[in-house]
């Protein structure tokens, strides 16, 4: 048979690592094997305990004889032009010596090879109860590919860490209490406000002009909007850019102006105070229970990653105390053998100033000892703890460059965008709101599915309206009507087809109008959907992370039910013509029709 991947989960002691990795955690790890050694290794499996310990005291990995793995000095680029570095290559010659027919097991055409393989492959993984990349795709849990990204060639992996590997329950409630102590203090009238967390979703803008908080379509055009706490109609949104002087005394336009600038900026201090002066952070830390959401799927998926050669890397904006503490809350009982979260990293980055760590160098500093106290350095080395420095540092010191790091944040911008763009890394979003969205879309469906009833009987409608409009124009001009049936109508009948069809549309718009209205409610009964801006086209948000995140999911822990070694690759994009060329072919038996023959 040709060669397919599959995992089994040993609760013994397996060097997996197909590089210079040196752990040697006797967690349950994932042990990649091919169908070619299938029956090899299922042997092994029930094979004597002292066997496989004597495989782990010679330092030799299961498979090393049949497997070889394509070095970052060898590598090539693959027809889709992701590098091969990585990759596993089959030792053909040690087929026969295992006791497998590797002429046999290729022989056939290409394509029923693998339409059995597949098949097979689908079968297996039901059996060991893992989901196929293809159905993880259409989970609230999946790995969304924006730009194709072999993970077999990633070198590093970074990550942030707040709403990144830990997400926080009550974290906005408690910093917006802080928020009206410090903006109380500052003067402003704060009583009677209370937290609304349905009140803005992530992605929204915030028109400093105007006042407004608005969220776009991927063209940069505004939606919907709110001003204050109150939602605009459409029609305010859409009569111009400068509604505000229409409705108001154009003197006092810049005194609103003017006011609502204090404001933003009296808000942004406040916000930062409750952060510097370490009041949330202090609340947080003496009771992390109340405030992180426990995953202990997470550090097993990074165990994983790190086992399979991966370089693991933290960088993040908190402080060492606070880092130290969170992580240890977050990671240390989940992991096998007494592991630390130290044990993980390659390197850790406290206090990293982003995004300027992305794109500018600042001050290096060593942390160390255990009550954070620093010194001076001018070079990271691996397994290091530092404060501040710079991505181009980390890059120096593991020799690791570009698209060989994966960083992984839940930032569009201090995260992604900045890393993207100033150091070509590849990158990854999270975005926990897309389990909730994923849900609140499946129980939208028949509602949807009945406005596009709707809207596309409206179409068909508003075309005969249009062309009969288009006779009746002709007519008042001397002219013929398109079609002979359309000139042979009488002006009567013209004229009250024509009203019916103007009535049946109005009632439709009555119909449409407030179910457009709510579509998204399920969400954000304000602002729809995350992802969507109207029914059909994208936000401004979706945009963004299409353009700056190669892959996006709800959650760190999610790569648990990938491998490390998973090849994501970018789905194909809908153009607005695609619709006609698959109509044309379906119509014309596989042929497409309209096209000129030279």
């Amino acid at each position: 048979m040709a060669s397919i991947h599959c995992f089994f989960r040993y609760p013994v002691q397996l060097n997996t690592s197909t590089s210079t990795s040196t752990s040697t955690s006797t967690s349950t790890s994932r042990v990649p094997v091919s169908s070619f050694s299938f029956n090899c290794l299922r042997c092994s499996r029930s094979s004597s305990s002292s066997s496989v310990d004597a495989h782990a005291a010679a330092n030799k990995n299961v498979g090393d004889d049949v497997f070889s793995v394509t070095s970052s000095s060898e590598y090539d680029v693959d027809y889709l032009g992701e590098s091969t570095k990585g990759d596993f290559n089959l030792n053909f010659d040690r087929l026969q010596p295992v006791g497998i027919d590797g002429e046999a097991a290729l022989d056939g055409p290409i394509e029923e090879v693998a339409r059995m393989e597949a098949q097979e492959a689908e079968h297996l993984l039901n059996d060991f109860g893992i989901p196929s990349p293809s159905s993880a795709r259409n989970s609230p849990r999946g790995i969304f590919c924006s730009r194709t990204l072999n993970l077999r060639s990633i070198s590093a992996i970074g990550y942030d860490m707040d709403y990144t590997l830990m997400h926080y329950n009550a974290w906005e409630g408690r910093a917006y209490d802080y928020c009206m102590v410090n903006l109380r203090n500052m003067g402003f009238p704060v009583e009677g406000l209370a937290f609304d967390p349905d009140l803005v979703i992530r992605g929204l803008v915030i028109d400093k002009e105007k006042g407004n908080l608005v969220k776009a379509d991927r063209f940069g055009y505004v939606k919907r909007a709110m001003h204050g706490t109150t939602m605009l109609s459409n029609r305010a949104v859409r009569w111009s850019t400068d509604w505000m002087k229409e409705l108001l005394d154009p003197n006092l336009v810049p005194l609103i102006i003017k006011d609502f600038i204090r404001q933003y900026v009296a808000v942004g201090k406040a916000l930062f105070r409750a952060h510097v002066e370490g009041q949330l952070k202090s609340e947080i830390m003496s009771k992390p229970e109340l405030f992180v959401e426990p995953d202990p799927e997470l550090p097993l998926a990074l165990l994983d990653q790190k086992e399979a050669g991966k370089k693991l890397l933290l960088i993040t904006n908190s402080d060492y105390h606070y880092t130290d503490k969170m992580m240890q809350h977050s990671f240390n009982r989940f992991l096998p053998n007494d592991m630390g979260w130290r044990d993980l990293f390659n390197m850790v980055i406290v206090s990293a100033r982003k995004p300027e760590f992305f794109q500018m160098s600042h001050p290096l500093y060593e942390v160390v000892t255990g009550e954070g106290l620093m010194r001076p350095c001018f070079k990271a080395r691996t397994g290091g703890l530092y404060s501040g420095g710079s991505a181009q540092m980390i890059e120096n010191s593991l020799n690791i460059h570009g698209d060989e790091i994966l960083y992984v944040g839940d930032h569009i911008y201090t995260d992604v965008s900045q890393s993207k763009v100033h150091l070509r890394w590849r990158t990854a979003l999270i975005c926990r709101e897309l389990e909730e969205e994923y849900n609140a879309l499946i129980n939208s469906r028949g509602q949807r599915a009945r406005l596009v009833e709707l809207i596309n009987q409206k179409e068909v409608v508003g075309d005969l309206f249009n062309q009969l409009r288009l006779s009746l124009q002709r007519r008042n001009r001397g002219r013929p009507a398109q079609t002979l049936a359309a000139t042979n109508m009488d002006d009567q009948e013209l004229t009250e087809s024509m009203q019916k069809l103007l009535v049946v549309m109005q009632r439709l718009d009555q119909k449409i109008a407030p179910m457009l209205e709510s579509d998204g409610e399920l969400f954000n009964k304000r602002w729809g959907f995350l992802s969507r801006a109207g029914l059909w086209d994208k936000s401004h948000l979706m945009r963004q992370i299409e353009k700056y995140a190669d892959i996006y999911t709800s959650r760190v822990s999610n790569f648990l039910h990938y491998t490390p070694f998973m090849y994501f690759r970018s789905q194909e994009q809908t153009l607005a013509h695609d619709s006609y060329s698959y109509y044309c072919s379906e119509r014309n038996d596989g042929s497409v029709s309209g096209v000129i023959d030279n």
